[in-house]
């Protein structure tokens, strides 16, 4: 049998387009951006386009879009510039319990520094509670990030009625859109946010590009100094190929519009798991507010390490990509009051631009085959 990539939430693969985008920046437009010369006005341009396509995809002004290496960076860049900015008014951040590393790493760095950080629970489907962010606010919050959608699980965050409560104690809101840009729209006035994350990898883009969206007048400091890239939020010369291939990546996903393909391919493996398997088969995440194409459940009293290593032609995820390898259960169905005897049974399916329906029945035969040899 072939190989099926079930995996679409730890990595993409590169898109033909975008991959056909790059090249010319690879193969012969060298010039700097920075310079003033013949060789630098097409790759100027080029940067700019990017930079457009990026802006239209999360709907907001070319100029309040940041590149960087990746959603990690974003991430980083979002806290720890915003900490070093407001630090003075206050030293308080407010995040959640099944936030990714790349969010939940950075706050024990600052809580280093002397940053306060209150880590508000979720509840069965891992959604945080708009009022549960509001009661931890105290006078020196300077901070609140909540991810969109939950990268293990895909449930969505009501950040639209965060971001109110934000606005209305004046604190900056920050949010990791790593996982929803491309799958459900993400326009950033629409959910109020100040700051976003996008990962160019989750986007089918290459891996070592990403966006911070910083809106206008948001207060917060650079993460690389030196000469004045990036509105001088990040020095360094512009990566003028895989910037181009976001931007490339940002127009093909405002194309495509993949939403209701992705919704019908996710139910579809969800409603054929519990018409094959039953009550072995529980699903983990809220039933309906959650990334179409995100589907994880356990196979209650099984291993989901051991599933897999019984279909190794099938990629799928025992937690997220940053946790393979563990023996503990995943922090984030921990952090949903998931069983450890269910949790330890979790796969991670995750569909995407190029699954096809007769993938899914050929991973749903091994899988059947794999549990009945358990």
């Amino acid at each position: 049998m072939r190989q099926i990539y079930l995996d679409y939430n730890a990595s993409t693969p590169i898109a033909p387009e975008v991959v056909d985008a790059m090249y010319p920046y690879l193969k012969g437009s060298y010039g700097n951006p920075s310079s003033s010369h013949w060789a630098s006005a097409g790759v100027k341009e080029a940067i700019q386009t990017a930079r457009a396509n990026v802006a239209a995809l999360l709907n907001c002004d070319p100029d309040e879009i940041v590149f960087t290496s990746g959603g990690s960076e974003s991430n980083n860049h979002a806290l720890k510039g915003v900490y070093y900015a407001l630090k003075e008014k206050g030293n308080h951040i407010i995040t959640t319990t099944v936030e990714h590393p790349a969010i939940l790493n950075p706050c024990s760095f600052l809580e280093r520094l002397g940053a306060e950080v209150t880590y508000v629970e979720v509840d069965e489907t891992g959604c945080v509670s708009p009022e549960a962010i509001e009661a931890a606010i105290t006078d020196q919050t300077i901070l609140i990030t909540v991810m969109h959608a939950n990268n293990e699980v895909g449930s969505i965050q009501p950040l639209r009625d965060i971001a109110q409560i934000a606005a209305k104690h004046n604190i900056v809101f920050h949010t990791d859109a790593a996982q929803s840009a491309g799958k459900i729209p993400v326009h950033v006035d629409e959910l109020g946010v100040d700051l976003l994350s996008v990962a160019g990898h989750k986007l089918y883009a290459p891996k070592g590009i990403g966006a911070l969206y910083v809106r206008r007048g948001t207060l917060i400091e650079s993460f690389t100094h030196g000469a004045g890239h990036e509105r001088g939020m990040r020095a360094g010369t512009e990566n003028v190929p895989y910037i181009v291939a976001l931007g490339k990546a940002a127009e093909l996903a405002m194309q495509a519009q993949e939403g209701q393909s992705l919704q019908i391919l996710g139910q579809y493996l969800l409603e054929q798991l519990y018409a094959r398997f039953g009550s072995l088969v529980q699903l983990n995440g809220s039933p309906v507010n959650r990334l179409p194409n995100t589907v994880n459940v356990s196979f209650v009293g099984y291993d989901g390490n051991n599933i897999l290593s019984k279909i190794p032609q099938v990629a799928a995820s025992t937690g997220s990509a940053c946790h393979a390898g563990l023996t503990t259960i995943s922090p984030v169905l921990k952090a949903m009051q998931v069983d450890e005897s269910t949790a330890r049974g979790a796969i991670r399916f995750s569909v995407g631009r190029y699954t096809k329906k007769e993938e899914l029945d050929e991973a749903l035969l091994l899988l059947e085959k794999a549990i009945s040899e358990n």
